[in-house]
């Protein structure tokens, strides 16, 4: 048994879960976990001599013993001459599966790739390792590549594939997999490593159990209320009593109207065990080091890691300002999650409930409009809360409040002219206008903003436009595949020949979002 582990302690669960979900619950909660960090010094000099290539590799490895027998190990033999730190870790360590690179596409036609590609990318529920992951109950999808485990958002664009295959029963094991998740941490983390349980990413568990709905009737939504009220309530926390100096409290801003707005946070100022060397020296070029790698985490909850879109210069992650900014995408994914919870309320006749997440959804769309919509340029915009103005950056972040329906008909004219104009390539939609080598800006565009953007106009008629979009995605992604036999993480949309890059690590193949996306926009007429 593993040293320096600690043992998951679910919060007691009543009403709502099924039996068989109080099983899964236990299951998760007798398991042992890892923490990557108590490793020490050993963790770190592996991280900063870049024993490996990709950070992310080692804190996926899974000791062969005790922890502590291993650190106390190295700190013996470090200092001897010779020492060879590699082998050491090779010695000590089982290291992590990348059976995605072995599989072959063999020239099958992309749909049947696709098709098949389900079972390369599925995981079955197992007994813990003693690593950093941290099992599940069900089985479940992996996006791919260096990607070993879960991650929230991607998972809601690889349902949709999923529902366009007709594999409900996978929707519903990721589905329940979430709700045990909530159940036990009260949020559901980044993906399902130890090392991600400071902070959680976008919240689209809502929209997944609607996706769900759709195939099995809309008695799915009050089956899930515990799980959506709790992750609400993580969202919330501090909601009636946020930090009297600057109005913030972990997720919450209170405005100077008294309204409440959401920001992306981490519970942690360190840098990330899975790119410690990268946050390390990107730290370094920070006023404040602790304050950087909290900007940087929040980054990381919000999936757009990294983007100019967080940068105060619009350029240089050194100016990383995440946790200063209201964003207009997650403020529309809370705005849907009461919306979510008054229709379950109405249908349940719990009248107060209904009224007051009505009044909440009333004073979350004012103030999504207040804040975050720019008369004058015709477009949404994050808002910096520190300096009280909007930031000056385009980013398909705007497309949210068209995707949940929460702008006028002149507003989504507006914004669609600009998404024509200026996002539209030809390979489908960039991200941002700026290119800074990060990889959510130029050239790279990506399969769940593509969706997003896609849904979001089509909600407004604007038929042109989305057909653009979705045919000249499509034709990349083809492209791409014909000339590799993958399906890529994103890709360059300014030139299809040419192969998408930037950030921390080499584009990755496999890949959830990508499939789903393209799976249902084949569906799309």
């Amino acid at each position: 048994m593993l040293a320096n582990i600690q043992k998951i302690t679910t919060k007691s669960f009543s009403g709502g879960l099924n039996i068989i979900l109080q099983h899964n619950l236990l299951f998760m909660a007798e398991q042992e976990i890892f923490f990557i960090e108590t490793l020490g010094s050993l963790y770190k000099d592996i991280q900063l001599q870049k024993v490996f290539p990709d950070s992310k590799y080692f804190v996926d490895c899974t000791p062969r013993g005790d922890a502590s027998v291993i650190l106390n190990q190295y700190e013996k033999e470090n200092d001897e001459a010779g020492f060879d730190l590699k082998k050491f870790v090779t010695t000590h360590f089982i290291f992590p599966d990348d059976c995605i690179s072995l599989y072959k596409s063999e020239n099958k036609p992309i749909m049947q790739h696709l098709e098949e590609l389900w079972d390369v990318l599925t995981r079955q529920p197992e007994a813990a390792q003693g690593g950093t992951l941290i099992s599940l109950p069900y089985s479940y999808i992996v996006p791919g590549g260096r990607f070993r485990e879960i991650y929230y958002w991607d998972s809601y664009f690889t349902m949709l594939g999923l529902q366009a295959c007709k594999r409900t029963d996978i929707m519903q094991n990721m589905v329940d997999n979430f709700a045990c998740l909530i159940d036990t941490f009260g949020f559901i983390p980044n993906g399902n490593r130890t090392y991600y349980l400071s902070r959680s990413q976008p919240p689209f568990f809502t929209l997944m159990i609607e996706l769900l709905a759709e195939e099995k009737g809309e008695n799915i939504l009050v089956k899930y209320l515990q799980q959506i009220e709790k992750e609400y309530n993580f969202w919330m926390d501090g909601e009636n009593n946020p930090d009297p100096v600057n109005n913030a409290y972990r997720h919450i801003v209170r405005l100077p109207d008294g309204n409440v707005l959401n920001r992306y946070w981490d519970e942690k100022n360190t840098a990330r065990p899975e790119a410690y060397r990268e946050d390390t020296n990107a730290a370094k070029k920070s006023g404040d080091v602790e304050m950087a790698h909290r900007h940087i985490r929040a980054a990381c909850e919000s999936g757009w890691d990294f983007s100019s879109r967080w940068f105060n210069d619009g350029i240089n992650m050194g100016t990383i300002q995440t946790a200063y900014l209201i964003p207009v995408d997650l403020n529309c994914l809370l705005l849907h999650t009461e919306e979510v919870l008054q229709k379950i309320y109405s249908i349940k006749k719990e009248t107060n409930l209904a009224d007051a997440f009505a009044q909440k959804i009333i004073n979350r769309k004012k103030s999504i409009q207040q804040y975050c919509w720019n008369e004058n340029k015709g477009f949404y915009y994050d808002y910096h809360f520190v300096e009280q103005t909007q930031t000056d950056q385009f980013t398909l972040a705007a497309v949210y409040p068209l995707f949940f329906s929460i702008a006028d008909n002149a507003q989504a004219e507006k914004t669609a002219k600009i998404i024509g104009e200026k996002f539209l390539q030809p390979g489908g939609l960039l991200t941002t206008l700026n290119k800074t080598g990060q990889q959510w800006d130029v050239p790279n565009g990506w399969a769940p903003l593509q969706w997003m953007t896609y849904k979001g106009l089509k909600n407004y008629g604007h038929t042109h436009l989305i057909n653009q979009i979705k045919n000249r995605w499509m034709a990349a992604n083809e492209k791409v595949y014909a000339a590799t036999g993958k399906m890529m993480e994103k890709y360059d949309v300014t030139d299809t020949v040419s192969k998408a890059g930037g950030g921390e690590y080499p584009n990755q193949d496999g890949f959830g979002w990508t499939n789903g996306v393209y799976l249902k926009f084949s569906r799309e007429t």
